[in-house]
């Protein structure tokens, strides 16, 4: 019998491997293309503009306010290689169903290069993601939140490791990664270097039959973090998922809940 392999699939696998050149900044002409789009098809949530220092042009952020009758917290979301803060897969149910439950959200475009753009050739591109993350805890905390917590997925979940880890006394109480790989090339894109660093309470959700990078890494990030003495890092593999979690996004959604109201619910929301 023959397996069907997803597109999207076989484009991460083979963007993670290849070779290809690099770039310093991210494809602001995509990014205002992915803006375009998300512009005309958003039905749930708010676009946003947001400033990151050190970066003339402003980037695109969703946000969406929670709507149970008690507030948790803000959850901020960084989507992975190439995609959007609206992105189909991890990202939009994430967004769109934690609200339900008290968190708001607010979704991130990451720096992005062109579609020919391998795994290496985003390593560059690190060096704008504190400034990205840092403005979208500006505007959460300028909604009168305080209690937030970082989510990751694939190149999101590597970039929000790398901004955790150079960032120790950051306001980010928790962080989810789903699908946290890494890179032999370059410290910053490997995941276990910076859990190593890392010593707030982090969620590490991946699928079974998620990537290789994912895959072989799994025994590497527990040791990292258990050299970081995290006693709050735990580790969930997620039967039949795969890397976007396809036809498992009611779980997806449930385990990340569950985790946050154990390690990050409620903690200083101020009052508006």
């Amino acid at each position: 019998m023959h397996r069907t392999v997803p597109l999207s699939i076989f484009l991460i696998y083979a963007l993670m491997a290849g070779l290809g050149t690099t770039s310093a900044a991210s494809d602001i002409a995509k990014e205002k293309r992915w803006a375009e789009q998300i512009k005309d098809s958003l039905l749930d949530g708010e676009l946003v503009w947001l400033n990151a220092k050190g970066q003339s042009e402003k980037f695109l952020g969703i946000y969406t306010q929670e709507t149970a009758e008690v507030a948790q917290g803000g959850v901020i979301i960084l989507h992975g290689m190439g995609a959007h803060p609206n992105w189909p897969d991890i990202i939009f149910p994430l967004r769109t169903e934690l609200p339900e439950y008290g968190w708001t959200t607010l979704s991130i475009q990451m720096p992005v290069l062109d579609n020919d753009a391998n795994f290496i050739d985003y390593a560059p591109l690190f060096d704008e993601v504190g400034g990205r993350i840092d403005a979208a805890i500006k505007l959460l905390k300028s909604k009168g939140i305080d209690n937030i917590t970082l989510i990751g997925h694939s190149l999101g979940a590597t970039m929000g490791a790398y901004y955790l880890s150079s960032n120790t006394d950051t306001e980010i109480r928790a962080y989810v990664g789903i699908g946290m790989g890494w890179s032999r090339q370059d410290k910053r894109m490997s995941t276990p270097v910076s859990l190593a660093k890392i010593s707030i309470p982090v969620l590490d959700l991946y699928g079974e039959q998620d990537l290789p990078a994912i895959l072989d890494s799994v025994e590497r990030r527990a040791n990292a973090a258990q050299q970081a003495g995290n006693q709050h890092y735990y580790q969930l593999r997620t039967t039949g998922a795969d890397h976007f979690f396809r036809d498992r996004e009611e779980t997806l959604v449930k385990r990340v809940r569950g985790w946050l109201n154990r390690y990050a619910a409620g903690k200083e929301l101020r009052v508006k």
